[in-house]
């Protein structure tokens, strides 16, 4: 797998049917290696280990309910009350984070209405801040902590 702009972190592989599977600490079992996987597995280690978000407080694969149809986002980061502050949308390192990954994630910011959105090809990432009230957004120079995420942010619903 590609190396990628993330710490590193001791994941598990095995070989299982004849393909790469990585163990999911999160889904608590193993899945499909797939670039996408590799960075999102990455991204929760970042998540858990530098920005001090419990696991407890990650899921993935979070199953969106829109218009009557189903996405799912590749990261959901909850608050202490179990509301969403985050959402994530990862991409396999060869996909250039353009305008179209900014629109899935801001799709599936309708519904769940988060402050903090962050798009990652492993190689790089952007973080925004979502002001609800004003239908705007501010690109910020890093992704804040936990406990900054979980604080009250005064301009969003």
């Amino acid at each position: 797998m590609d190396q990628l702009n993330l710490p590193p972190y001791d994941y598990v592989l095995r070989n299982h049917a004849g393909r790469r599977v990585i163990l999911d600490p999160i889904r608590k079992r193993f899945v499909p290696l797939t670039p996408e996987e590799w960075v999102r597995q990455h991204f929760v280690q970042y998540l858990i280990n530098n920005l001090e978000v419990p696991s407890a407080m990650i899921a993935v694969e979070v199953v969106i309910p829109i218009q009557e149809r189903h996405f799912r986002a590749d990261i959901v980061v909850h608050g202490r009350q179990v509301d969403p502050v985050l959402i994530v949308e990862c991409k396999r390192p060869s996909i250039q984070l353009g305008q179209d990954v900014f629109n899935q994630i801001g799709h599936y910011n309708v519904a769940l209405k988060v402050p903090y959105l962050v798009v990652t090809n492993g190689m790089q990432y952007s973080c925004c801040l979502v002001n609800h009230i004003q239908h705007s957004y501010q690109f910020l120079d890093e992704i804040p902590s936990y406990q900054t995420m979980i604080l009250p942010v005064n301009h969003v619903e």
